[in-house]
């Protein structure tokens, strides 16, 4: 037990006699002593996995001692939930402790702007934590922030952005908006261009979400308190939409994914999202004009990110048209390269643009297509590879999807890049390849292209993993005569993804998603079916192949046995950030993502399960081998994978 579990004195309060306390704390039924058995049980609530619902005694006793709780940033948490927020009185002591309180971490934060947090005061403090992230941090949860103004109060957004243009100001001039007209599923254009919604349309849209605070026995005293917790806010950046506005308006990465983040929320036109979708386009039009408004960096921004869906727009016009060309997919290609060198077909001269930085990476800056570069790959939507010329004189190589939904991918990337983090953090490198993935719409968007082959197009052409790693990287006298460095990497990069698609419960895993790089990466692509949905029977708990296993030189080597170690670490190691990981997904249970919108109420319980925070860490170790072994084991794999590769054969 740690040291600061301590017996200390509390002030007693059965639940229903909480407001018997004032403020200040102090009590005039005297002083109750915290025993030996409440100390082990506080702290046993305060690391305990944040989903698991406490019952009204465990309730009472966190508020009983929550003054000595209060050195403990992260059982605020547990504290707000166990607050009655239909008692005013209790509301006030409530929120008086939580500016007492020591300050949460920002990850811990997080949980406060889910849905179950509907007091504005607590909503604030989250976002004065968030203040404290650096921006590369928050750009690791800025997708999920996005989706957590959902839960904000709708009014105040719409107030803050009448504030700031005026609430029938036209966003742009009618130079700018004929510039910014948009052909990109319809509704785009009102986003960027002339036109608003009216204050009535706006008006009649918005819903007040129903706060439990403001019953009618609410006092003013109430909501004095709730302004104050956020000493360091100014008047702008107290709301959630605020603060990420702020942060993009002074860096223009965080300002290139807020928009499009915030774009494809607003194109959604089903009728039960019309609240949140206006909701949306009044934070787009408040970031609009807090540019607009701006200084010259924040022109620039606006610019760019206008020139930038232009540019979408034109491309999705050109790849549509390619898609209705006759001919087959070589044919099909020629068209593409033929249609990018024009620049009359769409009044846009895709070979040479005005540079702007690229929406899938805006670290890179983009001036033009190598028309002659772009190709098309065989599958049923006929993605095209396009290689971008950057400022830089070097070249940049995206896939442009069209006729796809790339926000699950989008999503499961996202965690890939944060556990990459996380585990570089405490100095554990698995070699991952965490390629960069942004849906522009709901029907369209980007991936990185990593240059690779898949694991059947290795087998296929060089008869295993560990001949295609010997051709790319032979070193005479080294075991199976592979550079060490090589087979290390290898060896790292399937225990990251062998943990990481376990823990994501990634499925549908067959050898045409495993890729191979030649420095011996392994990766996985292609993200349809997570959180444990599969289409084949039977799928081992991870995908890890006999030929993988192979590679490493059967079950019973010494790089086998680094392969298990490193999965272990990785696992330990991950299961210390669950509260990241899992308030990153309760805050996307209302986003638009297919395998999470199947069962919301059940996907951040189907994460928690995987890490099993029930487990200490050597039961932990001891459940991870099991779970090895039965996919080492795991015949029905082998013999699944046949079946695919006759698909493929008729699909090729």
């Amino acid at each position: 037990m740690p040291r600061s579990w301590s017996t200390r004195h509390a002030a007693p309060s059965p639940h229903t006699n909480r407001t018997s306390c004032g403020s200040s704390g102090e009590w005039g039924g005297g002083e109750a002593k915290l025993t030996a058995a409440e100390r082990d049980q506080l702290a046993a609530f305060v690391t305990a996995p944040t989903r698991r619902h406490l019952a009204a005694d465990e309730q009472d006793l966190l508020w009983k001692f929550r003054f000595y709780l209060s050195s403990h940033r992260r059982a605020l948490t547990k504290f707000l939930e166990c607050v009655n927020w239909n008692r005013p009185a209790e509301v006030r002591q409530a929120l008086a402790m939580m500016k007492q309180w020591a300050p949460m971490d920002v990850e811990d934060a997080l949980e406060l702007l889910t849905p179950k947090f509907t007091h504005q005061a607590v909503r604030r403090y989250a976002i004065s934590r968030l203040k404290q992230a650096p921006d590369e941090d928050l750009l690791l949860y800025l997708l999920q922030l996005v989706q957590a103004l959902k839960y904000e109060d709708f009014n105040e957004i719409h107030n803050e952005y009448a504030r700031v243009c005026g609430k029938d100001a036209p966003i742009f001039s009618d130079s700018e908006g004929k510039l910014m007209q948009s052909t990109h599923r319809g509704s785009q254009a009102s986003l960027l261009s002339a036109s608003v919604l009216t204050n009535s349309e706006m008006t009649a849209s918005i819903t007040s979400r129903q706060s439990i605070e403001t019953t009618t026995e609410e006092t003013p005293a109430t909501h004095e308190d709730a302004f104050n917790t956020v000493e360091e806010a100014s008047e702008e950046s107290l709301t959630l939409a605020g603060f990420l506005i702020e942060r993009a308006c002074n860096n223009s990465v965080v300002a290139n994914y807020l928009y499009w983040y915030l774009l494809i929320e607003c194109e959604d036109t089903d009728a039960p999202r019309q609240p949140p979708r206006h909701m949306y386009l009044s934070v787009m039009k408040t970031f609009s004009q807090k540019l607009a408004k701006g200084n010259a960096d924040h022109q620039r921004t606006r610019s760019f990110l206008a020139r930038q869906q232009v540019f979408i727009d034109k491309l999705v016009k050109l790849v549509k048209t390619v898609a209705r060309e006759s001919g087959n997919r070589n044919k099909k290609a020629e068209r593409l390269q033929q249609l990018l060198a024009d620049p009359d077909a769409f009044k846009f001269n895709f070979m040479n643009f005005e540079p702007m930085p690229f929406p899938l990476d805006p670290n890179v800056t983009i001036k033009g297509i190598v028309a002659k570069k772009a190709s098309l790959f065989k599958s049923a939507l006929m993605p095209s590879k396009l290689t971008f010329l950057t400022t830089e004189g070097m070249e940049y190589e995206a896939i442009f999807k069209h006729g796809d939904d790339l926000r699950q991918d989008q999503l499961i990337l996202q965690m890939i890049t944060l556990m990459d983090k996380l585990l570089r953090r405490e100095n554990l490198d698995l070699k991952l390849t965490p390629y960069k993935v942004l849906a522009t719409s709901s029907r369209h968007g980007f991936l990185q292209f990593i240059e690779s082959v898949t694991v059947a197009e290795a087998l296929a052409a060089e008869g295993s993993i560990q001949s295609f790693l010997r051709r790319h990287n032979a070193a005479e006298g080294a075991p199976y005569g592979i550079r060490p460095e090589a087979m290390d990497t290898y060896v790292r990069s399937c225990a990251g993804y062998c943990v990481i698609t376990y823990l994501l419960g990634v499925g549908d895993r067959h050898l045409d998603n495993l890729l191979l790089r030649r420095c011996g990466a392994l990766f996985h692509i292609d993200f349809g079916y997570i959180l444990g949905r599969d289409p084949k029977p039977l799928p081992p708990p991870m995908k890890l192949s006999r030929e993988m296993v192979e590679a490493m030189g059967g079950i019973h080597s010494e790089h086998f046995h680094e392969f298990r170690k490193l999965c272990y670490t990785a696992f330990l190691h991950l299961r210390r950030h669950a509260n990241l990981m899992l308030n990153l997904f309760s805050l996307m249970v209302d986003a638009s993502v297919p395998d999470i919108a199947l069962e919301p109420d059940k996907a951040v319980k189907k994460v928690q399960d995987k890490l099993r925070l029930d487990l200490g860490d050597e039961e932990a170790v001891h459940y991870f081998q099991n779970l090895l072994d039965m996919s080492v084991t795991a015949v029905m794999a082998v013999l699944v994978e046949q079946f695919h590769k006759f698909a493929q054969y008729w699909r090729k």
